[in-house]
């Protein structure tokens, strides 16, 4: 009918579309009468001949009309005018939980308080014997007032005193559903929407108030995991589903989900009507019920049990809690503990990890069976851990005080998880955390970034933006505040003061608090520091994790240090040792395996096969592979002094020359287009600064002079002109001889990896703006026009020296191809894997490339992660228990 703005129905005018369904379009209208907005709801012109639909929109009319809650949509009159027929309804703004969903799952609060508004709406509805019959998200509103139950144009009456009785036999066939994404209910076809379609309206038998549960179990379901419960091709396949087969479990995608809102939404969708809740207002109590925290649930015919059954499962469960008291005090009576030792079956080694604070829980950054990191949660003495879905990337977890959130880092963000469910929430941009705590007072102390200068921050744990609370010294040595930990006051907090340019000052552990600028030294150390009731300071040095006596009030040490534990993993690049404790006296370590993070440049052809070996084991960073294909340079770490420096190999005579000789991290080389001179960055002058060498050590490092934050540089065009680098979070470039440095993008979150294009016209680059790592296409020397190369995450890309393909590596380690076309214009077609490549995991701040492509684009030089032996962690109980012993 498509009515244009200012057509009037009555006292109502017309302003703009809404939207429209299978019989109806709706319109936003103004009452000119009362002044206020309403909805118009009008049948549309091809269907106004349909007996059948003006009995539907009259059904409607009579089932809102009989409702009166603040969680149905309002109807406020009914009209006929020129053959038209419409209703006129309450205007609500928001969005459908259709479109809500769209954006994925929600956190399991929000489910419940949107369930819980739903049941009490169809509660009043059932007591009125009104039967909705098309319960599903997009006939849910949610708005700022709440969830707003709509549509009743399929209701049906218990009651015949309504008159809105109508057919419930299906009529189904083999058809693709019309969209997968929102699905309509199909007018005059099938009483319902078969994805939420109870079993005994499949069947063809009536509908009651026990249907319309049903479907709201499948919405539950659905909120919650962001999939339906049973899915097919066609209507028949998904009845089928309904009717024989059951959703996978909950936890199986969302592992955290409690199981008492797991066993709710089992109830409801019951294949056997009197096996689900039976009244909706039975449904809405068990909601409150998990809403205000409870952990238990019965189910239905559990509730009817008798007097006499209950009597006796309280006298049971008296007993038990005696034994259980009994135990307690036997083990608190005890006049001394013991130390207890075992080691955590994972599959794979710990990259970093933290303990609850009671203890009971371990969360693992570890990597899946496709090589992506993830979170996963452990309970020691468990046979497994479960990955926790939607973590991709992440690392350096914390806890919340009450052990019910996580705080970890991904994509370039602080992120917050809520173990009771729902999706994971991005607090702020941290383009490479390093560390953070959460104390009781909901207040998150982190470093959002490993650069020079940075100390720490502060952030509310629901989100904000962050204030910086430390500031390093540079003149004492400090460039770095990171791995915070929060003492028992909840205000004092430890972290460790680095020394990363090179001038070889211990780092240390020092005592800063949010309420002053107070600072208190601690100790020496080489990593992060943590604190254990009663009163210990536990820290790393020279492989080993001690313990000393520390006063928290105080903040003073006192006796001496006592080894705990030895041969812990410790990472020398952003130093940090890979432990954790708890309030509960409950230790978590990751034991080393050997040399960590060792790796070796290894060549390998389009099919992923190795072919050649370029050098030996050993510390590698970041590589790149001369224009005339003759040498490679990378950085590497010496492992006894931690010293990193450049190096070049001649891959013809496999020979190796050390071309930096400063104590400082000289990191990042990128050849020039005729492979004779070297750009590097190295912090050598307290920040990370672009010098330039020749290829054979000819000539000292030449400055090339800027102010500002740290730069690391990306790519040398092709015509020698211009080298492009990260300053802070945006690309600038700087010409050659020049050496004028200019703005080129000034990102939406900060990019990494950027590379020109063989013509020097294009550059590729990648950005988390999307809320994780992607790969982009822009124009040079300009920025304009933004085209998108991956499609599922993407970092590190390189141009075939043609021009013709656009290589990169996702998340799960794959190198990508992508067929391009560049010159006056850019076109990318649709990326391909090429092979499963093993590239070394960066985690220092100056590291960009894992991977570089010969010219040809047929071989690929992989800075390759060597296999290790896998490891257990270490779980000790009582672990102070046998340190004076």
């Amino acid at each position: 009918m498509n009515l244009s703005a200012g057509t009037k129905f009555g006292p109502y005018e017309i302003e703009s579309p809404l939207g429209e369904g299978g019989m109806g379009e709706v319109y936003r209208a103004r009452d000119v009468r009362l002044d206020r907005t309403v909805a118009i709801k009008v049948l549309v012109s091809h269907l106004s001949s349909s007996l059948e639909l003006k009995q539907r929109m009259d059904r409607e009319a009579r089932a809102i009309s009989a409702l009166n809650h603040p969680h149905i949509c309002q109807l406020y009159d009914i009209g006929s005018q020129d053959g038209t027929d419409y209703l006129v309804m309450e205007f609500l703004q928001g969005e459908t939980l259709a479109e809500r969903l769209r954006k994925g799952p929600l956190p399991l609060l929000e489910v419940l308080k949107i369930a819980i508004a739903i049941a009490d709406a169809l509660t009043v509805a059932h007591r009125q014997g009104i039967v909705h019959r098309d319960l599903k998200p997009g006939n849910i509103m949610l708005t700022r007032a709440g969830a707003k139950l709509m549509d009743f144009g399929l209701a049906k009456a218990t009651s015949p005193t309504l008159g809105i009785s109508g057919s419930s036999a299906p009529l189904l066939s083999g058809a693709r559903t019309r969209s997968e994404a929102s699905p309509l209910t199909t007018a005059g076809a099938i009483i319902g929407t078969i994805q939420y379609m109870a079993p005994e309206q499949l069947e063809g038998k009536d509908a009651d108030s026990r249907s319309d549960l049903f479907a709201l179990g499948a919405i539950l379901y659905e909120m919650v995991t962001g999939t339906r419960p049973f899915g097919g091709r066609s209507q028949i396949s998904v009845a089928s589903a309904i009717l024989e087969k059951e959703p996978d479990p909950i936890t199986t995608s969302h592992p955290l989900t409690p199981p008492v809102f797991e066993q709710v939404v089992a109830t409801c969708l019951a294949k056997n009507p009197d096996d689900r809740f039976q009244s909706a207002h039975d449904l809405k109590l068990q909601l409150k019920w998990i809403s205000e925290g409870n952990t238990f649930v019965a189910k239905p015919s559990e509730q009817r049990r008798t007097q006499r059954e209950s009597i006796l499962m309280a006298v049971a469960c008296t007993l038990v809690l005696l034994i259980i008291a009994s135990v307690i005090w036997w083990r608190t009576s005890r006049p001394t503990k013991q130390t207890a030792y075992f080691s955590a079956p994972l599959p794979f080694s710990a990259r970093d990890l933290a303990v609850s604070p009671n203890g009971h829980t371990v969360a693992v950054v570890g990597r899946d069976s496709e090589r992506k990191n993830l979170l996963w949660i452990y309970e020691p003495g468990a046979p497994q851990a479960k990955a926790i879905p939607n973590t991709e990337g992440a690392n350096f977890p914390f806890w919340s005080p009450d052990g019910k959130s996580l705080g970890f880092f991904a994509d370039g963000r602080l992120k917050r998880l809520d173990l009771s469910g729902g999706p994971v929430q991005t607090l702020c941009e941290a383009p490479t955390g390093r560390g953070g705590a959460w104390n009781k007072d909901g207040v998150i102390v982190f470093t959002p970034s490993g650069q020079l200068g940075f100390g720490l921050y502060r952030i509310a744990a629901s989100g904000g933006s962050p204030t910086q609370i430390t500031f390093p010294d540079r003149e004492h040595a400090e460039d770095s505040h990171r791995w915070p930990v929060f003492l028992p006051d909840g205000n004092h907090f430890l972290y460790l003061a680095m020394d990363l340019s090179g001038r070889k000052v211990l780092s240390s552990i020092f005592v800063g608090a949010l309420n002053s600028n107070e600072k208190h030294f601690i100790t020496q150390a080489r990593a992060n520091a943590a604190y254990a009731p009663p009163g210990y300071l536990l820290f790393y040095r020279d492989q080993t994790l001690f313990a000393q006596r520390f006063d928290a009030k105080k903040l003073e040490l006192s006796g001496e240090p006592t080894p705990v534990l030895t041969e812990i993993e410790y990472l020398p690049r952003i130093q940090r040792a890979v432990f954790a404790s708890s309030e509960s006296a409950v230790l978590v370590a990751q034991r080393s395996s050997g040399e960590t993070g060792a790796s070796q440049l290894l060549w390998f052809d389009r099919k992923g096969q190795q072919v050649g070996v370029a050098t030996k084991p050993g510390i590698y960073g970041n590589i790149s592979l001369s224009p005339n294909g003759k040498f490679v340079a990378a950085d590497a770490m010496d492992s006894a002094t931690t010293n990193t420096d450049l190096w070049t190999y001649d891959l013809e005579r496999e020979n190796a020359k050390r071309l930096t000789f400063d104590p400082a991290i000289d990191s990042t080389p990128l050849w020039s287009p005729d492979s004779t001179r070297l750009v590097f960055t190295s912090d050598r002058a307290q920040k990370f600064n672009l010098y330039v060498k020749n290829a054979d050590g000819s000539q000292e490092e030449q400055l090339i002079p800027q102010e500002g934050p740290d730069r690391y540089p990306l790519d040398w065009s092709r015509d020698g002109k211009y080298v492009i680098y990260q300053r802070g979070s945006d690309l600038w470039g700087v010409t050659f001889p020049e050496l004028t440095a200019t703005l080129f993008l000034k990102a939406a979150s900060a990019p990494n990896g950027a590379r020109f294009s063989p013509d020097s016209k294009w550059v590729a680059y990648a950005s988390n703006e999307s809320g994780r790592w992607e790969i982009y296409v822009t124009s040079f020397p300009a920025a304009h026009g933004k085209w998108q190369v991956s499609n599922a995450g993407g970092e590190q890309p390189k141009w075939r020296s043609d021009g013709k393909e656009l290589f990169y590596l996702a998340p799960d380690g794959k190198i990508m191809a992508t067929p391009v076309t560049i010159g006056a214009n850019f076109d990318a077609g649709s990326p391909v894997a090429l092979f499963q490549a093993n590239p070394r995991e960066m985690v220092a701040t100056s590291e960009r490339f894992a991977y570089d492509v010969s010219m040809d684009g047929q071989r690929f030089l992989i800075n390759t992660q060597l296999k290790s032996a896998l490891t257990p962690m270490s779980v000790v109980m009582d672990w102070a228990a046998g340190l004076n012993k």
